[in-house]
């Protein structure tokens, strides 16, 4: 399983930036997929979900109205859009699935800051 996060960046608030996760290694269509972030000397949090069947999604309260999930299959790639960013979403992004336990990407740093 490799997950490859990307997109992230240096953002002024009230921006926005959209992330992709790259899969290759398993059955993409058939799990769900999730993004979560890890901001400096934080626990790392669930931010969004993504089902597998019918591509059901969650998000976390402190995003929702701002962020979108979404996935193509054909593409075995999963995006975060994230819009009206704050200095509080500076954090590194990671897409995550579990299969056999848990699977991570390396993140992708993602910094609010005027």
């Amino acid at each position: 399983v490799q997950l490859v996060e990307s997109g992230g960046g240096l953002v002024q608030p009230g921006g926005s930036l959209r992330l992709a996760c790259t899969t290759s290694g398993f059955t993409f269509s058939a799990y769900t997929i999730n993004w979560y972030r890890q901001a400096p000397g934080q626990e790392r949090e669930r931010v969004a979900t993504i089902t597998s069947i019918g591509g059901i999604t969650d998000y976390a309260d402190s995003v929702k109205g701002r962020f979108t999930i979404s996935r193509d299959n054909a593409k075995n790639t999963v995006y975060l859009q994230m819009n009206s960013l704050r200095p509080e979403d500076t954090a590194v992004y990671y897409c995550h699935l579990k299969r056999f336990g848990d699977c991570w990407g390396q993140g992708t740093q993602v910094t609010v800051s005027s």
